[in-house]
């Protein structure tokens, strides 16, 4: 019960639906274990005297009986239901601003489609349980419970010989708990699995259908199908092992009582109206222990379903803000760099290596090199999306960690190298990192951004809904609205990763000069693999290995001969290609 424990925060502030629930249960159980007596009622006092003017009466108690167990039956479900959903409701909230809260060390290692299973296929199994599983395992004590001492009642000798087979069911139902647990563990990650395998396909599709890999996908795909069916096979295996097992365990109960009892019958310890109560009364007990096996498969599932989610509640957040954070809502933008130090996970190679400099408020830093150099590091540092191992990262003079999480990046605008755009209108893209801003200021953006004219021209303008992920839109045109969101939010530090990497030649020249206006008073970074996009910068950083090997002006650094040099040959094959970009 330790995951159940773990997890009570999310449960116990709903108990009044559970308690109101099992109220209604007990009221069931104990008109299903009055059934029976009627029965040896009827056969004592009716049939056998012929008393047969007591039967209105006795029929009359049944159909109100029924009609009372129906309308309870109801509210146990209705009320054990509401107990269920809302308390995974609660869950299910928590874990989605768990995510948002982890930082991308964690996104490094997770995996989407086992994060999707989680918080459907896991977070269901957990709510069936809450809503059924534990008013079934109540109901099925209860009735063994009320049974036993009704049969007690009846026949003592009887009942202790019906339930001399008890405890070997019980010790069955204890080791199928044991066998089963781990199979259903295994289901729940070969199904998580499964889901990455969809998911990544689905993503990647485009690359899957250029290089003509669709067989070997498939492939893979049955390769983790194959996986869970064999998980589910293991498991039916077992359950198909211990039902009849427990079900020949109750049998025995049965043919005890049938031997023994007719024995009390036939020399007049016990009336025949008792004997079929007591066989109605056996399988009261037999039956609920029988289907026991269920419950328990519903709390191995439930079990295995709460430690997975665990895993993610209980992730340790790394990225977190310190007590008495500053709540600065503008920043000057004045970035620091002090002998940074920054490796990802242990096993890899350091990213950057005490790497220093001075970034003042206005200027634009120019980051080249070759992939993996480490450009993308420094400014994932800047916006805190990692801690550094060694050195510090400051922002007018304050560590970055001394900063509120939400004020630091909402003074960042940051377009990525692979723009992501949401399943929504262009209008709420583009206002997506401030959605109070005016219909004016959106527009104003998007042409800074050199996005209104296209944008214009779309059947719906501005109303114009996207597909996942900007389906419909070219790279270039992706790119344009997040540079648009960028601008949007004024910040005082813009990152641009890459930013025009998928326009052609004349568009990228039109966002430059754009975002030349766009980045006076910014601290700017911009992570190009094009000279052309970081020529003008105050600063350009070359990096190697994740070291600064040259600084300078774009002419300081083309006189030197070092690796900025033959970056700049390798693009640039001939003066009149020179000419031609520097606009001479």
């Amino acid at each position: 019960m330790e995951t159940f424990k773990k997890l009570k925060g999310f449960y116990l502030p709903f108990r009044l639906y559970f308690i109101i629930s099992i109220s209604f249960l007990f009221l069931v159980t104990g008109i299903t274990v009055v059934y029976p007596i009627i029965l040896q009622k009827t056969i004592d006092d009716v049939v056998k005297p012929e008393q047969y003017d007591l039967i209105p009466y006795l029929a009359v108690t049944f159909v109100v009986l029924m009609i009372v167990k129906g309308v309870a039956t109801y509210l146990n479900q209705y009320f054990g239901d509401l107990f269920g959903i809302s308390s995974v409701y609660k869950l299910r909230n928590s874990l989605y601003e768990k995510l948002q809260r982890l930082s991308f060390r964690y996104y490094d290692n997770a995996r989407t489609g086992d994060l999707m299973s989680r918080l459907t296929a896991d977070v269901e199994g957990f709510r069936f349980f809450l809503s059924f599983g534990f008013s079934e395992l109540l109901r099925i004590v209860t009735l063994i419970l009320i049974s036993l001492l009704v049969m007690f009642y009846y026949s003592v000798p009887l009942a202790l010989v019906t339930m001399g087979a008890m405890p070997f069911l019980a010790v069955v139902v204890y080791r199928f708990d044991k066998k089963v647990h781990p199979a259903f563990r295994g289901i729940r990650k070969s199904f998580g699995k499964l889901n990455t395998r969809v998911q990544e396909n689905i993503s990647g599709m485009n690359t899957v259908k250029s290089l003509s890999r669709e067989d070997f996908e498939i492939g893979r795909f049955k390769d983790h199908n194959t996986d869970y069916k064999d998980n589910y096979i293991h498991t039916a295996n077992i359950w198909s092992k211990f039902f009849p097992l427990m079900e020949f365990i109750g049998n025995i109960s049965v043919v005890a009582l049938l031997a023994y009892g007719g024995s009390l019958v036939i020399n007049g310890s016990m009336t025949s109206g008792e004997l079929v109560a007591f066989f109605s009364l056996v399988w009261y007990i037999v039956g609920p222990l029988m289907n026991i096996g269920f419950v328990i498969n519903l709390f191995s599932q439930a079990k295995a379903s709460g430690e997975r989610l665990l895993e993610i509640l209980e992730a340790e957040e790394d990225i977190v803000e310190h007590e008495g954070a500053i709540r600065q809502e503008r920043l000057n933008g004045h970035v620091t760099f002090r002998d940074v130090t920054l490796q990802y996970t242990e096993d890899d190679d350091e990213a950057l290596k005490r790497v220093s400099f001075d970034a003042p408020p206005g200027k634009t830093i120019g980051l080249i090199g070759a992939t993996g150099s480490g450009k993308t590091s420094i400014t994932q540092l800047v916006t805190r999306f990692y801690e550094p191992e060694a050195g510090e990262v400051l922002i007018d003079g304050n560590p970055v960690q001394s900063y509120g999480l939400k004020q630091l990046r909402k003074n960042i605008g940051f377009v990525l190298q692979e723009s992501f755009l949401f399943s929504t209108s262009i209008r709420d893209n583009i206002a997506y990192g401030n959605p109070d801003a005016s219909m004016d200021s959106i527009i104003d953006a998007a042409k800074r951004a050199q996005a209104h004219d296209f944008i214009v021209e779309m059947p719906d303008g501005y109303d114009t809904m996207l597909g996942e992920r900007g389906m419909g839109l070219s790279g270039g045109q992706k790119q344009r609205i997040a540079i648009a969101r960028a601008i949007l939010i004024d910040p005082s530090i813009l990152v641009l990763d890459d930013a025009t990497s998928a326009v052609d030649m004349e568009t990228e020249l039109k966002i430059q000069q754009a975002l030349r206006e766009v980045m006076k008073g910014r601290t700017t970074f911009i992570i190009a693999h094009r000279i052309s996009s970081i020529k003008h910068a105050d600063e350009i950083l070359v990096l190697e290995d994740g070291i600064i090997t040259e600084r300078g002006k774009h002419e300081e650094l083309l006189s030197n001969g070092g690796v900025y040099q033959r970056i700049y040959d390798i693009q640039y094959q001939d003066k009149e290609a020179i000419m031609a970009a520097s606009g001479n």
